[in-house]
């Protein structure tokens, strides 16, 4: 069972009640072989709200990212130590299924990677592998959902036997968020989802995670502060592999606490 955590972090406001911890790392620490990339790194993550990692580059925000789906699993020097949990249950225990916990915890990258398949079995993907699909028209019911519920249904309902590839860029990375949700994930990782985007298609996919967090947790690695400060309920500063504040967006923003948040956020470093 998990244990009611708060932690003493600089900045640090208390949560509403009504808002429980979905996910938390304690302690978390990252090698790559001899060089550590995270310190003891300390985070709650709010159920259905937006959590934005913001930091200059290098500084390990979208290391801790990939701890919480254990992407680090594939990067054969890499090795985590500390305690992350999801809904109080290890997600490093030895007894956790790797493929299950990535469904529980989808990811949608930097770059838009949708597979060099049709655009309805791109989304049809994940329900495949993991049997989650009655039969064929369960199949399209959960494909059409998920493609409403991404923001791009009506836009290829008549061209869903093309290529995914064949889409624009924000297209392709809603579709990748599609396939994401398709799997009825309870966490959504982003990382930087909009960093190869135009305006038009990043304001499109914000619309859409302001949306998507009434049903599920997002956790979003951004270098737009304007982003993040649209986007997110709560922002962690990250510096040098450590945590150095987190809090309410609107007061990291407005009033942080510590004074490498404030220079990052004006532009003096970063």
């Amino acid at each position: 069972m998990m244990e009611n955590v708060s932690f003493a972090t600089a900045g640090a406001h208390a949560r509403a009640p009504e808002m429980p911890v979905k996910m938390f790392g304690r302690k978390v620490e990252v090698f790559y072989g001899q060089k550590q990339a995270l310190h003891g790194v300390d985070l709650e993550i709010p159920e259905r709200q937006v959590t934005a990692l913001i930091g200059p580059s290098g500084c390990g925000k979208s290391t801790f990212l990939r701890c919480l789906n254990r992407m680090n699993d594939t990067v054969a020097i890499a090795r985590v130590v500390g305690d992350i949990r999801l809904d109080g249950e290890d997600i490093y225990d030895k007894s956790i299924d790797v493929v299950e916990l990535r469904a529980r915890v989808g990811m949608v990258f930097q770059k838009p990677n949708p597979f060099p398949k049709s655009i309805f079995e791109n989304v049809a993907y994940g329900p495949r592998i993991h049997g989650l699909f009655k039969n064929k028209a369960h199949l399209q019911e959960i494909v059409e959902t998920s493609l409403k519920r991404a923001g791009l249904f009506e836009e290829v309902k008549d061209r869903l036997d093309e290529p995914g590839t064949g889409l624009s860029g924000g297209q392709q990375q809603r579709l990748c968020i599609a396939r994401a949700i398709a799997v009825s994930p309870e966490v959504i990782l982003m990382d930087e989802p909009c960093s190869a985007l135009d305006p038009i298609a990043t304001a499109t996919v914000e619309e859409l995670i302001d949306e998507l967090k009434q049903n599920y947790t997002i956790v979003i690695v951004t270098h737009s502060m304007q982003q993040a400060a649209r986007v997110s309920q709560r922002t962690a500063m990250f510096h040098l592999g450590r945590i150095v504040e987190v809090g309410p967006t609107e007061k990291m923003f407005s009033n942080p606490d510590d004074k490498r948040t404030q220079d990052y956020i004006t532009g003096r470093f970063g």
